[in-house]
């Protein structure tokens, strides 16, 4: 195709006479023989670190920079000057705090959404989801996830639904649509002693073609010629830091970076070409509850993918990489003091999530034993006050409907006390509006401009692998 014929008939934006182009005004601006001299994007790798506040890839940078000498492979791009960087307004239909169905769908769909819901317009339109029309345009397509494969921010690329709570049907959704790729969480949708139809959807993928995956080394020697489903756990795999602390989970589940480059391998020999998604999904409940270990280990997992990528792009050539996150939470960061550099250090050492810590606790433990399982798991030595503070939560713990935290356990508690310790301080338990980090590698990212509406994603996807929408 000529490339100078494709960007000035606009015809990729062609979905109604009242349309607003996003970008409108781009080929006046473009100098078009240094844009003919880039390839189009035959791949495109969307890696989302869930609810990463900015804070949140600060303090993975100085944790990785103290203990190793080097920081994170997000910030090396841009002390490198390799990427287009900007900011990305993140706001929804419903609220300019936005939750991840929303988010995702604004990339997925092209428009904004309310809350809770999957590319489902305001007024009940159903949009077409845009690894959809990249299947339709002839590419491979795939989500890897920590969370459950049927979640909000991998659905928001692949269905259409009212509610992203519907993770039974989007399970369902996925076995008629038939993508290449999809790994994480989420046996609680698949499987028929979980589901309360008691459909067998692993049977039903089997049948239809697919490996079906359960553990690691399944993952590995499964056969490639073959679409994958793979799901690795009940729910939401399991923090970072947890699965480094146990031999029997490090053998069974696969880390972030693992499943990124399985599912490279999977579909790189594609003639034309692949789009994949990856998220950290995991950093967002971590945020939710305050805890800085599951949130920051997997903020580094997050950073692992992301070099696994931009590896493999720098030597393919033809890959777009998107490095970003959907919204704020809990907006984290460390507070200033004498010993915040050593208390920020401390958690080096940390063995355990605030989860490990808080579930092995119950109405039977003493003060005794909670002060040893924090020594066990932060190797830090609480106060008998702040053992018995935590332990008055479990008076009266019932288990409740909730995505985070059903049980109300006290990890608001934990973590101010942890603070006393580690130095990082929280402003909430929940989403903020924050503008959204956003960083292109790669053919396309020409076309990134320094601040744009989260729907701008969208189209620029589709702009830089010259697909026309026109689905």
């Amino acid at each position: 195709m000529n490339r100078r014929k494709f960007f000035k008939n606009g015809s990729l934006f062609a979905i109604g006479s009242t349309f607003l182009n996003p970008f409108e005004g781009i080929a006046k601006e473009l100098d078009f023989d240094t844009l003919k001299k880039n390839k189009k994007a035959k791949n495109i790798i969307v890696i989302v670190s869930d609810g990463m506040s900015h804070g949140t890839l600060n303090m993975a940078d100085l944790y990785l920079n103290r203990k190793t000498g080097q920081g994170s492979n997000w910030l090396q791009l841009y002390k490198d000057n390799k990427v287009s960087r900007a900011l990305m307004d993140m706001s929804s239909a419903s609220s300019i705090v936005t939750d991840s169905a929303a988010a995702s769908s604004s990339w997925g769909s092209g428009f904004r959404v309310k809350n809770g819901s999957l590319n489902i317009g305001v007024n009940g339109e159903e949009y077409l989801p845009i690894w959809q029309k990249f299947k339709k345009a002839g590419k491979m397509a795939g989500c890897v996830t920590t969370v459950p494969i049927t979640h909000a921010t991998p659905a928001g690329f692949c269905i259409a639904s009212k509610s992203r709570n519907s993770q039974d049907s989007i399970a369902e959704m996925y076995l008629d649509l038939k993508f290449d790729v999809m790994m994480g969480g989420g046996n609680n949708y698949f499987a028929s002693d979980s589901r309360k139809d008691k459909r067998d959807l692993y049977q039903e993928f089997l049948s239809k073609g697919f490996a079906v995956v359960k553990n690691k080394k399944e993952m590995f020697s499964c056969d490639n010629s073959k679409p994958i489903l793979g799901v690795f756990y009940n729910d939401g795999l399991p923090y970072s830091k947890d699965r480094e602390s146990s031999k029997e989970l490090i053998e069974a589940i696969p880390t972030l970076a693992e499943m990124t480059k399985c599912a490279i391998d999977k579909m790189k020999h594609h003639p034309n070409g692949f789009v994949l998604q990856v998220e950290a999904g995991k950093v967002d409940w971590a945020a939710h509850g305050n805890d800085i270990a599951g949130l920051l280990y997997d903020q580094v997992a997050h950073d692992e993918a992301v070099k696994i990528a931009i590896d493999f792009a720098e030597k393919d050539k033809n890959t777009l990489v998107i490095i970003t996150t959907d919204h704020g939470n809990a907006n984290p960061g460390i507070i200033y003091g004498k010993d915040a550099n050593d208390n920020f250090d401390s958690i080096h050492n940390y063995r355990q999530t605030n989860e490990w810590i808080l579930n092995g606790i119950g109405q039977e433990t003493r003060v005794s034993q909670m002060i040893e399982r924090i020594e066990y798991a932060n190797k830090t030595i609480i106060k008998e006050d702040d053992a018995k503070e935590i332990l008055n939560f479990y008076s009266n713990i019932k288990l409740e409907e909730g995505l985070y935290n059903p049980r109300h356990l006290p990890f608001k508690v934990l973590a101010d006390i942890q603070k006393k310790y580690n130095s990082v301080g929280w402003i909430s338990m929940d989403h903020s509006a924050d503008y959204s980090e956003l960083a292109m590698y790669g053919p396309g990212s020409d076309l990134l401009k320094p601040f744009i509406k989260n729907t701008d994603l969208h189209y620029l996807m589709l702009k830089a692998a010259e697909i026309e929408n026109n689905f």
